[in-house]
């Protein structure tokens, strides 16, 4: 079912959006809510690590104290543990859509592949803390590690993520892909590697023929329903 040609999605839709640092998602997640709320959707933006106070604290520790791979997972768990609780799902129970910046795939991504630490440690820590809740859909935001290092020396001072290796962000791009290798029907990839329109189309697209939607829009039909152009 649409409505006037609008994609009608489900109650509780969870939307993520993933990549890495100076991949350009910030700025296409924001027009992304721009757009769903055009709809008449209650949109919920949050991110992660933070979201609620607490959780928001525990992200001021993780970027700014030096700490090992295990340290750094166990206070990415315990933020999204207190912001499953408080706020996506209280959201999703009313209905509303959530759009994450970045849920557990980052620590799969980051954690995992960038630092090399257990997977099966985190795997155990996603099935306590989520309790099989899992995003309807993950918008991937791909783009190779030299090019992601030069948009963001350009775009604003790093924090202690952003000041590692391009070595560590090819593995961190490894790791999402073995993640969306693992859940395909979750994923979406999008080339971010292309102009900004180019890109925002994709984002539309997936998001339109999203399997938590009720109804499909088509390419053409997304491509016109534009809000606002997503910011640099």
């Amino acid at each position: 079912m649409t409505t006037k040609g609008r994609p009608v999605i489900r109650s509780g839709c969870f939307i993520t959006v993933e990549g890495i640092d100076g991949a350009g998602k910030s700025s296409q997640v924001d027009a992304l809510a721009a757009w769903l709320r055009e709809q008449g959707h209650e949109v919920v933006l949050t991110r992660e690590p933070g979201g609620t106070p607490l959780a928001e604290s525990l992200r001021a520790l993780f970027l700014e104290r030096d700490m090992d791979a295990l340290t750094e997972a166990l206070l990415v768990f315990a933020a999204r543990r207190d912001h499953l609780c408080r706020l996506i799902e209280p959201a999703l129970a009313r209905g509303a859509t959530v759009l994450c910046d970045r849920f557990t795939d980052a620590t799969f991504a980051y954690q995992g592949g960038g630092r090399g630490f257990d997977l099966d440690v985190l795997s155990m820590l996603e099935g306590w803390v989520q309790q099989g809740r899992q995003p309807d859909l993950t918008l991937w935001f791909d783009l190779p590690a030299d090019e992601a290092a030069r948009r963001r020396a350009a775009a604003r001072p790093a924090d202690r993520l952003e000041r590692e290796t391009l070595a560590f962000f090819d593995q961190v791009r490894q790791g999402y892909a073995r993640r969306c290798a693992g859940a395909p029907g979750r994923f979406a990839r999008i080339d971010a590697d292309q102009p900004r329109e180019r890109v925002w189309a994709d984002v539309q697209n997936a998001v339109a023929n999203c399997a938590a939607f009720t109804g499909a829009v088509n390419v053409s039909g997304a491509a016109a329903l534009s809000p606002v152009p997503p910011r640099a």
